[in-house]
């Protein structure tokens, strides 16, 4: 990568394209979002393109490109496979946006590409491996060793989010069944949705999350009860995590995260569940919030410092 040259980040939303240019410093030296043309795939891939040519204009440099996305390329096909944008669904995203911008593309998991921006220079900066977490409409995961995204062999790496909740209530059991076909996926419990559908079930008032946790502060009994039991329910799941890859940041994002009541003796509690016998690893905020995951996809491209 050469000095004058600029990377460039496209977050690909269900309702929005985020484009953004960073310096080699990741310094933002220009943002731009367009909505998203969601059932026109054509429609998707020129406004990529537009969002780069507009990026390269107006920093007068040309950039290497990466793209984060729901789903993720399949290891068999080379196709987007999983994505809530159907139309990009069973397409070559990254073949095709090579030929519209006549360079390579790097196309990663959207979670893969937050937690590439909070290794890189968020809440886990610094630290070898590093867990980043999407607490939102769904739940995501994403792993990085050594400042590289870890995709996997099967490009899962990190889907933590639709494995079961570990060491189920006889009140949890057997879950909900998840988009994906099972019960009890830990997406059906730590979603938003999910915390939700907790309070519901203690008071029968349907309340949306920013509700509960306003209720929480007022002192409402059932409000923070619904807290403490995600906030469990967030520790089993992690310690989960925890002994599998242990560690040494797990950083939270997702709408969820920035309820502030869920990191108060959170790592106490992992701690119970983790199969250790002092927990080491540190449970932080992330940093560049809804930035995350457009930061992450220009990062893509790190190696070519190194």
């Amino acid at each position: 990568m050469s000095r004058d040259s600029i990377r460039i980040g496209i977050d690909l939303g269900g309702t929005k394209i985020e484009a953004v240019a960073l310096d080699r410093g990741g310094a933002v030296l220009a943002r731009r979002r367009v909505p998203t043309p969601t059932h026109d795939y054509e429609a998707i891939l020129r406004a990529i393109g537009g969002l780069v040519d507009e990026l390269e204009a107006g920093t007068g440099r040309r950039g290497t490109v990466g793209v984060g996305s729901p789903g993720s390329l399949s290891t068999h096909t080379g196709f987007i496979k999983g994505s809530n944008t159907q139309v990009v669904n069973g397409k070559p995203l990254d073949a095709d946006l090579a030929r519209l911008l006549d360079r390579h593309v790097r196309v990663e998991n959207d979670a893969n590409c937050f937690a590439l921006s909070e290794a890189v220079d968020g809440a886990g900066q610094g630290a070898r491996v590093v867990f980043g977490v999407i607490l939102g409409t769904g739940v995501g995961g994403g792993v990085v060793v050594d400042g590289k995204v870890l995709s996997g062999r099967n490009h899962v790496g990190g889907e933590w989010g639709h494995t079961p909740l570990p060491w189920m209530t006889r009140d949890e059991f057997p879950g909900l069944r998840c988009f994906c076909g099972h019960d009890g996926c830990i997406e059906t419990f730590l979603c938003g949705g999910g915390l939700a559908r907790e309070y519901q079930r203690r008071t029968g008032k349907e309340v949306k999350g920013q509700e509960i946790v306003a209720r929480a502060e007022e002192g409402e009994g059932a409000a923070l009860a619904t807290l403490d039991a995600y906030q469990d329910r967030l520790a089993r799941a992690l310690a989960m995590i925890v002994d599998i890859l242990d560690p040494d940041v797990i950083a939270l994002g997702g709408g969820v995260s920035n309820i502030l009541r869920i990191y108060e003796g959170l790592t106490a509690r992992v701690a119970k569940h983790a199969f250790t016998d002092a927990l080491d690893t540190k449970i932080l905020r992330n940093v560049h919030g809804d930035s995350g995951g457009v930061r992450g996809a220009a990062w893509l491209w790190r190696d070519e410092d190194q």
